[in-house]
């Protein structure tokens, strides 16, 4: 096990005074050496947490088991917890090791760092510090060592591996233990960097029987639309690569004629998206329970131990935490990287539907195990990267997010998906992403400080 030591806050004797006490702190929190202005929006309302449903919020209450004010209260301290990691991710450079959220309300957020010396800093945003001996960008390495050795070996045996930054180690899950060893010998990981868990189930894909907003394939198989999105003034949907090869035509859950398979990418990743035809209309919703919608109003990456549901035809609203983002899973036909693994349970009949978070699309999903009477865990394509990859704009209620800003201009561009840490400029300033997502007209940097730091 990693050498570790762990700093603790001092915190209130109430939970809801800590949990009042720790959104206004990270509401309050600024970049690097300047006070935001008092009108300045906070992180949650920056992502419309209060624009998360009743559907997705009685999920939530059933499957994590929280009361509604819970449920409301942990969406808003997961859109400050990540504003804040992100501030942090940028301030301790190379020192940074991850960050994740606990407790019920999501309540606690915990920076990780190499250097004892970063714990003021990360403790004066309101944040718990912990002092660990690998670096994020040591663990990403050494998990992009194992997906470059995967390539050469079968790794059934081995089906599972990630970035764990909460116990600070890349962990490898295996049916064979021998398999797990070949794997981390291959690609040449020290062990003090590793750790090997058993598993028992081979993860599989889910679209051979049924689908979530459902769709057909070549008038057979069946999957469920991901996300509405655009390209230019086409209009589609995005969907998991495993349901349909390029050029495959789809039906809609009606059988009436609607679309065209225009890329598909599976094994590797699992990413696709559907152009179609002028009888369907892109919108800004999600299918919920019982029919109703659920708004999205943007695609802000959600932290580790956030909470996250899916929506699916088989099994419909499912709710739970996202376990590690940085994770290769091997299927039957490959393996599949970086997907984000979750506890959120699925089955067959539920792959290529939504992940959202609040009002945040998070992914489509792309496989797991289990099921939703025993409990399992299910693999998302993030959607920010199928979103790059085929140069689409995710459909919001803010708009289709096509239009470019006038005046002051820059670099930043609506509809060009950010990752943290990367720099654009506006109006004559330099802004640092803090937060994963695709831009849309009326998140210019200075308007969204949850998202962009200025430097």
């Amino acid at each position: 096990m990693p050498h570790r030591q762990r700093h603790h806050r001092a915190v209130g004797a109430a939970v809801a005074a800590t949990a009042a006490l720790l959104v206004a702190g990270l509401s309050g929190s600024a970049s690097a050496g300047t006070a935001p202005a008092d009108s300045a929006p906070t992180a949650a309302e920056t992502l419309r947490t209060d624009a998360a449903p009743p559907a997705l919020l009685n999920a939530m209450q059933r499957d994590l088991g929280l009361d509604p004010r819970q449920a409301e209260r942990r969406l808003v301290n997961e859109a400050e917890a990540g504003a804040t990691a992100g501030r942090l991710r940028a301030a301790l450079g190379g020192d940074f090791a991850g960050a994740w959220v606990r407790g019920a309300e999501s309540a606690t957020l915990t920076v990780a760092t190499t250097d004892a010396g970063d714990v003021a800093a990360i403790e004066a945003r309101g944040a718990e510090a912990e002092v660990v001996r690998h670096s994020l960008a040591d663990l990403d390495a050494a998990k992009a060592r194992l997906d470059k050795a995967a390539t050469g070996l079968n790794t059934a045996d081995a089906p599972v591996w990630y970035v764990d930054t909460r116990t600070n180690t890349v962990v490898v899950e295996a049916i064979r233990p021998a398999a797990a060893r070949s794997l981390l010998a291959a690609a040449g990981v020290d062990r003090s960097l590793a750790r090997v868990e058993a598993r028992t189930e081979r993860p599989r894909t889910f679209y051979d029987l049924r689908g979530g907003e459902a769709y057909y394939i070549n008038n057979s198989g069946r999957c469920s639309v991901g996300f509405p999105v655009t390209k230019g003034t086409q209009q589609g949907f995005a969907t998991a690569g495993h349901c349909g090869r390029t050029g495959a035509s789809t039906t809609g859950a009606n059988r009436v004629a609607q679309g065209t398979f225009q890329g598909s990418i599976f094994p590797g990743r699992d990413m696709a998206w559907v152009a179609t035809n002028s009888s369907w209309t892109a919108t800004p919703y999600v299918l919920g329970a019982g029919g109703q919608n659920v708004q999205v109003t943007g695609s802000t990456a959600a932290t580790v131990g956030a909470s996250v549901c899916r929506s699916g035809s088989t099994t419909g609203w499912h709710c739970g935490t996202i376990r590690q983002l940085n994770t290769s899973v091997t299927y039957p036909e490959g393996t599949i990287s970086p997907v984000t693994r979750t506890t959120v349970c699925a089955e067959p009949g539920d792959s290529g539907g939504s992940y959202i978070s609040g009002s945040q699309a998070q992914g489509v999903t792309s496989g797991g195990s289990g099921d939703c009477r025993s409990g399992g865990e299910t693999f998302f394509q993030p959607i920010n990267a199928l979103l790059q990859n085929y140069g689409l704009t995710l459909k919001t209620t803010g708009g289709d997010g096509g239009e470019e800003p006038g005046e002051p201009g820059g670099t930043w561009a609506a509809g060009t998906v950010y990752r943290a840490g990367d720099t654009v400029t506006y109006g004559g300033a330099t802004y640092r992403c803090l937060q994963g997502h695709q831009a849309y007209a009326g998140w210019e940097p200075p308007n969204v400080p949850a998202l962009w730091q200025r430097v």
